[in-house]
């Protein structure tokens, strides 16, 4: 079963971090949301989650994906984090998938893994100047190898279903999106 890390911050994006987590433990994925401190976290709509762990009690824990949620600030928590950086270093280097929604890119771009990339961010998150190697384009999702990227809250569900598939497959996605009743008809 993959094991998927998502660090919440203050400040996270609620709909990102919630969709996420429970579209990936409806395919039956492992998923542990560590809190970079103690307690709950309380995100930027004031809605308060319960992480399962603080972070540094799973950082020697070996994790198939992290997956960081947007939100302002909680990106730039996480972005600030030096635990945050040297794990999405560590899941580059070992050929595991790292992958950040709506604000969270600005993390990747910042730790250096956006380079001669293509990859979307929530509009004004990315500055393109910085990042002259980057190609930014504004996909609801996009994946460059085992670097994926998502837009925002509304993409949140595309980009939770999108992980599915890439850790479990095309039919574990299609049986967790089918009792969805999505509007596309999927």
């Amino acid at each position: 079963m993959p094991k998927v890390l998502i660090p919440l911050a203050e400040g996270c994006e609620e709909l990102e971090a919630v969709t996420l987590i429970d579209l990936l433990r409806r395919a039956g994925i492992q998923v542990v949301t560590a809190g970079l401190q103690a307690g709950p976290v309380k995100c930027s709509r004031g809605t308060v989650i319960l992480p399962d762990a603080e972070l540094d009690a799973v950082l020697g824990d070996g994790f198939d994906m992290i997956a960081l949620p947007g939100g302002l600030p909680g990106a730039d928590h996480l972005n600030n984090d030096p635990r945050i950086r040297k794990l999405l270093h560590d899941m580059t280097e070992s050929n595991r998938y790292t992958v950040a929604i709506c604000a969270a890119p600005k993390a990747l771009a910042d730790a250096g893994l956006l380079d001669n990339r293509t990859a979307t961010a929530y509009p004004g998150a990315l500055d393109p100047k910085q990042l002259p190697t980057t190609r930014l384009v504004e996909q609801s999702v996009v994946q460059d190898g085992k670097i994926i990227t998502s837009r925002g809250p509304g993409s949140a569900m595309d980009f939770a279903l999108t992980l599915i598939e890439v850790l479990c497959g095309k039919e574990k996605r299609q049986a967790v999106e089918q009792p969805l009743m999505r509007s596309n008809g999927s």
